[in-house]
């Protein structure tokens, strides 16, 4: 089990955070770079469409006659080779989307999260919701920077919240350099391009069960 540094908003004490199994399991590099491929497929639609010259809006009338001018024997405006002529071999406006099994994603981001966990970029941060202010968050995240000692002029940081600290995302919105990802929508897209990656320690918390005098 991996321990990481555990901020605390409102103090200045550093503790410890203990993450799952998940977060210590030996990378598989090759499925990492798989699964951003797949991530980076789906951010584009590939819709474009060029027109071939069956489909262009020109006449259809025969250029010239066909002995007698010295030039090429051409049969109409459409062809590829003139201006305002069909493509010939432009893209055809065929998604093919490229999918990854849900066994497969859960690996890549258990691979994704213990890799930035070995090279130090996981920290644990709590108590979010006492932070009422976009100062008071910018506060926070600076001075996590500095503990760390990591890059604070241009940083690039991926915050996961728990369902319980949803509702502190306004006070983070304006923060320059960082994304917000609710725990349950992460992917390994982004822990490997999100730089530092805050974990909200109220995520790993159990469900407290019902005793049997309560039910």
């Amino acid at each position: 089990m991996s321990k990481v540094h555990l901020y605390t908003a409102g103090k200045k004490a550093v503790g410890s955070l203990s993450l799952p199994t998940e977060y210590s399991q030996e990378p598989n590099e090759a499925l990492i770079a798989q699964a951003v491929h797949v991530y980076r497929d789906h951010l584009h639609p590939k819709t474009a469409k060029a027109k071939t010259r069956g489909e262009v809006d020109i006449t259809g009338k025969k250029i010239y006659r066909r002995k007698g001018t010295g030039g090429a024997r051409h049969g109409a405006r459409s062809a590829p080779i003139f201006v305002g002529g069909g493509k010939a071999h432009g893209p055809k406006g065929i998604k093919r989307l490229i999918e990854l099994p849900q066994k497969m994603r859960r690996k890549a981001l258990s691979s994704a999260l213990s890799e930035k966990t070995k090279n130090g970029k996981v920290i644990g941060v709590e108590g979010l919701s006492g932070l009422k202010k976009t100062k008071d968050a910018q506060a926070f995240i600076d001075s996590i920077m500095s503990g760390e000692k990591l890059k604070s002029e241009h940083p690039s940081i991926v915050l996961t919240l728990s369902e319980k600290s949803l509702g502190t995302r306004r006070v983070f919105t304006n923060i320059k350099g960082l994304q917000m990802v609710p725990y349950v929508d992460l992917n390994a897209y982004h822990v490997v391009m999100g730089g530092t990656l805050l974990v909200d320690a109220s995520i790993f918390d159990k469900p407290k069960t019902k005793s049997k005098s309560e039910k």
